[in-house]
């Protein structure tokens, strides 16, 4: 019995330090580009974001977010990809290329307007889809009604120029392709709560906000 015992304890001993490999559904990426801009910004976003859709839209994605250059074919692991930043932006032809056919293929892509970025990155994604223009989405749109619903669209997060948020889309042959929001600061809503000292009910509106992105991007 003693020796049956030992091999016993040894056996619950190896389990429990054993390493077990977590699987995933899918990972999301933040996206790294040229032209100075800070592509790196709202390092706490998108972690904070994952916890919050595994949590409450049951998503199945690895906490730990990646980082993916525009030009590069590890682009097509991720349907979600994030964009932020204040700068300038710059998009080789390589990237061009990439970014298209990535966008084309089911990809998604969310701009998030972190103060600065438009005017560089509206004619970075023209040599995109030379062939469409943004549009301001309707409040009826789907983007605002799945899991969460935000009947007047975008909540606003930040105070800039005083102009309320806007929801813009590329739509390809149907599909929305990429949402690019202004005036908002979604993704600094996601971050730490101490970084910006949002309230917590601005902060969960956020939250929501980007749930329903990340549950649109991978539902359509």
């Amino acid at each position: 019995m003693r020796k049956f015992l030992s091999i016993l304890g040894l056996v619950v001993l190896m389990i429990s330090t054993s390493s077990f490999t977590q699987q995933y559904s899918f990972q999301i990426a933040k996206l790294k580009y040229s032209g100075g801009g800070d592509w790196y910004a709202n390092r706490t976003a998108l972690p904070n974001l994952i916890e919050f859709c595994n949590d409450n839209i049951k998503t199945n994605m690895d906490p730990q977010d990646q980082v993916v250059e525009v030009g590069s074919s590890d682009i097509f692991n991720y349907p979600f990809v994030y964009m932020t930043g204040h700068g300038n932006v710059v998009f080789t032809d390589k990237d061009v290329d990439n970014l298209r056919k990535y966008l084309k293929a089911g990809g998604f892509l969310h701009i998030d307007d972190n103060y600065g970025l438009e005017k560089y990155v509206r004619p970075q994604m023209k040599k995109v889809f030379p062939e469409l223009d943004f549009v301001e989405l309707p409040f009826n749109h789907g983007i605002y009604a799945q899991k969460y619903a935000f009947p007047k669209g975008l909540p606003k997060i930040h105070e800039h120029d005083g102009l309320p948020p806007k929801g813009y889309g590329l739509i390809y042959k149907g599909r929305l392709v990429c949402f690019f929001d202004v005036e908002c600061d979604l993704g600094n809503g996601w971050e730490d709560a101490g970084i910006y000292n949002d309230s917590e009910e601005t902060r969960q509106k956020a939250l929501k906000m980007g749930a329903n992105l990340v549950q649109f991007a991978t539902t359509h």
